[in-house]
C-alpha cells in the first residue's frame, strides 16, 4: 500500500497549557462525587479488585480525573487475576492517543478497552502459566460509565426510581448460546463431564479444559477460542446520579441484580457492600469467592445517596437501549431533566475486525506502522494491514482491519480457529 493513502491518524503532541485551557473551556469543572465502599469474604482466595479513584487523563490537572473499580476472580490459581490487576490498566490507557479532549478520549476508550484486554492476554500467555480470570472493568469519568467484561463478574446499575440495568454479558456456556457457536465455530468442543457409565453432569463445558466460560483472560491450556475480547458498554448518566454494584459470580450466583440493588438502597456505600455480601451468604452460605464494590455516583449538591424507592417503570423512567451512537457525547438538556440513562456505546462480537476499527496509526517520517493490539511500531511488511490475506487461512475473507504486527496477527488468527494443529478432544 503507497504510505500516502493512509490516514494519518497519530495525534501531535500538543502543550499541557493547551490542554488544560481545552479543559477549562469546553468541559464543565462540576464533577459528581464518587464514593465506594467494599466487602469480601474467600473461599479459595482467587478473587481480586482494583480501586483507583484518583486517576488524570493529564497528569497534574485534577480537572481530568476519573476512577476506575474492577474485578478479576480468577480459576485454576490466582497469577492471571494477580498479573491482569497490574498490567490492565497500563495497557488500556497505552492505546489511547495521546493528546485527546475529553470527548475524543472517551470515544476512543471502548476500542483501548479491547486493545488492552488482547494486550494483557498475550503478555500474560507468554508467562507460560495455566490459570485464568474473569475480568470486570469500569471507567468513570465524571457522568460517563463505560464497562469491559469476560467472564461471569458482572456490573448492574441502580439509577433514580428503582431502575436496575446490566451492563454487563455473562459469557457462561450454560446461557449463551451465541458463544456456545462461536467457540465450536472456532474448534472447540462444548459438552458436559461425562461421567462412568456415559452419564452427563454439570453446566456445559469447553474442551480441552473443562472451562464454563467462552471468555477470559489467560487459560492457556484450554485452548484459544476461549478469547479476551471484551463486551463493551458505554452510558451516561443524568445529574441523578446512580449506584454501580460490581461483584464476582458468588454474589450473582445467589442474588438476581434487583435483589442485589434492593438490599442495600439508601446506604453509605461502604456499608451496602457488606450488605450485599451479606445477604448473599445469607440466601447461599459461602460456597465460592465472594467480592463486591459499590460506587455511588451522586450530584456534587447531593453528597449523601437518597433513599430510592421501587417505582414502577414507565417510559420517561427507562433506560434506553439499542442506540449505538459515537458522536452522542452532547446529551440533551431534556434527558437529564426527566433521569434518562443514555447509552454511548455497547458491542460484544469476538471479532477482532469489528472491534478495532479500519483505521491504523503510521508514522509518516519512518514509514512504520503501530500495532491496534501492542501499540508496538513496525515496518508493514512484518505485519498485516487493511486488505491482505489472513496468515493461516488465505482462502478466508481478507483482514479489514487495522494494523496487527506479526505476534498479535497470530493471536488474532487463532483467536478464530485459523490457527493449524489445534487438537481433537474426546469427551
Amino acid at each position: 500500500m503507497n504510505q500516502t493513502e493512509v490516514p494519518q491518524m497519530k495525534a501531535p503532541l500538543v502543550p499541557l497549557a493547551t490542554l488544560i485551557g481545552r479543559e477549562l473551556r469546553n468541559e464543565k469543572i462540576e464533577k459528581p462525587f464518587v464514593k465506594y465502599g467494599q466487602a469480601a469474604l474467600a473461599k479459595k482466595g482467587e478473587d481480586y479488585f482494583l480501586i483507583k479513584p484518583d486517576c488524570q487523563r493529564i497528569p497534574g490537572n485534577a480537572s481530568t480525573s476519573f476512577s476506575v473499580f474492577a474485578i478479576f476472580d480468577g480459576h485454576n490459581g490466582v497469577s492471571a487475576a494477580i498479573f491482569t490487576k497490574e498490567s490492565l490498566l497500563n495497557n488500556v490507557l497505552s492505546a489511547i492517543p495521546q493528546g485527546a479532549s475529553r470527548d475524543e478520549w472517551l470515544q476512543a476508550l471502548p476500542r483501548a478497552l479491547v486493545a488492552g484486554f488482547v494486550k494483557t492476554d498475550i503478555e500474560f500467555q507468554k508467562k507460560g502459566e495455566t490459570s485464568g480470570t474473569t475480568v470486570t472493568f469500569v471507567v468513570i469519568d465524571g457522568w460517563t460509565v463505560t464497562v469491559a467484561s469476560v467472564g461471569d463478574s458482572r456490573c448492574i446499575l441502580d439509577t433514580q426510581g428503582g431502575i436496575v440495568s446490566l451492563l454487563t454479558v455473562d459469557h457462561r456456556l450454560e446461557e449463551n448460546a451465541e458463544e456456545r457457536e462461536r467457540v465450536t465455530a472456532s474448534g472447540g468442543e462444548v459438552g458436559r463431564l461425562n461421567v462412568f457409565g456415559g452419564n452427563e453432569v454439570g453446566p456445559l463445558r469447553c474442551w480441552p479444559g473443562g472451562l464454563c466460560l467462552s471468555r477470559s483472560i489467560g487459560d492457556t491450556d484450554v485452548g484459544e477460542f476461549i478469547v479476551p475480547i471484551p463486551h463493551v458498554k458505554q452510558v451516561k448518566l443524568s445529574n441523578a446520579g446512580g449506584r454501580l454494584i460490581i461483584a464476582s459470580d458468588g454474589i450473582w450466583d445467589a442474588l438476581t441484580s434487583d435483589m442485589a440493588a434492593k438490599s442495600c438502597r439508601g446506604l453509605p456505600a461502604e456499608l451496602a457492600a457488606k450488605l450485599v455480601v451479606k445477604e448473599a451468604l445469607r440466601s447461599r452460605g459461602l460456597k465460592d469467592d465472594t467480592t463486591c464494590l459499590v460506587v455511588d455516583i451522586i450530584p456534587s449538591d447531593h453528597p449523601v445517596p437518597a433513599p430510592t424507592p421501587r417505582k414502577k417503570q414507565n417510559v420517561l423512567s427507562s433506560l434506553i437501549f439499542g442506540k449505538k451512537a459515537h458522536d452522542s457525547m452532547k446529551t440533551s438538556n431534556k434527558l437529564a431533566a426527566v433521569g434518562v440513562v443514555e447509552e454511548l456505546f455497547e458491542e460484544g462480537s469476538a471479532m477482532l475486525a469489528e472491534r478495532l476499527g479500519r483505521d491504523f496509526p503510521s508514522n509518516a517520517s519512518s514509514g512504520l506502522f503501530r500495532c491496534a493490539v501492542c501499540q508496538v511500531d513496525q515496518p508493514p511488511s512484518d505485519g498485516l494491514s487493511v486488505n491482505s490475506g489472513p496468515y493461516f487461512s488465505p482462502t478466508s475473507k481478507p483482514w479489514e482491519g487495522p494494523f496487527l504486527c506479526a505476534n498479535c496477527r497470530k493471536k488474532k488468527d487463532a483467536m478464530e480457529g485459523k490457527r493449524p494443529g489445534i487438537p481433537t478432544v474426546i469427551t
